[in-house]
């Protein structure tokens, strides 16, 4: 059943994971699934490590808090139905977790990165509010204080992104 939530929302999935070349911070890339919307959202070194490592496949000894979290969710008997990228507020970017467990919905607040971490893990869907995607088009990374053009720049960087370009962090 669709629901006016659901058309205000854009599937998208995870492409890649990049550093941003003026800060030198992660970057997690989304694209909706028909590749015409790009969302970039800047995330922690820390989360960019979960997430590579979800991304790479690799298997560590212990696991990682995010591992941990789908498997005390299964123990549960909860899914996760989806992951929602929900708001963008002052250069901020806020997700919530839906839950299912007995047929009952709990929706949980979380940092986009571990809801990413999470759905990956868990081959959960991942949606974007549009006006999320619109309002990230509007994220004017330091231009006003550096006097550049670095909304121009990023635009061209996104618009030229292949799949080649994430290495070996590419889905």
């Amino acid at each position: 059943m669709s629901t006016k939530a659901d058309k205000d929302m854009v599937e998208m999935k995870v492409t890649g994971l990049t550093i941003d070349p003026f800060t030198s911070m992660p970057i997690i890339i989304l694209k909706d699934l028909d590749d015409r919307a790009v969302l970039p959202i800047w995330i922690g070194l820390i989360e960019a490590s979960a997430i590579a490592t979800e991304l790479e496949k690799i298997q560590l000894s212990r696991p990682m808090t995010h591992d941990l979290v789908k498997n005390i969710l299964g123990e549960l008997g909860a899914d996760v139905t989806k992951v929602m990228i929900t708001d963008l507020a002052d250069n901020t970017f806020f997700a919530s977790i839906v839950l299912n467990q007995n047929n009952k919905e709990i929706v949980m607040d979380a940092r986009p990165s571990d809801a990413l971490a999470i759905a990956l893990r868990t081959k959960s869907p991942i949606f974007v509010a549009k006006p999320v995607i619109e309002k990230s088009r509007k994220i004017d990374v330091k231009a006003a204080e550096e006097g550049t053009d670095v909304k121009q720049k990023w635009t061209e960087i996104l618009e030229r992104l292949s799949p080649e370009d994430f290495g070996k962090y590419k889905m």
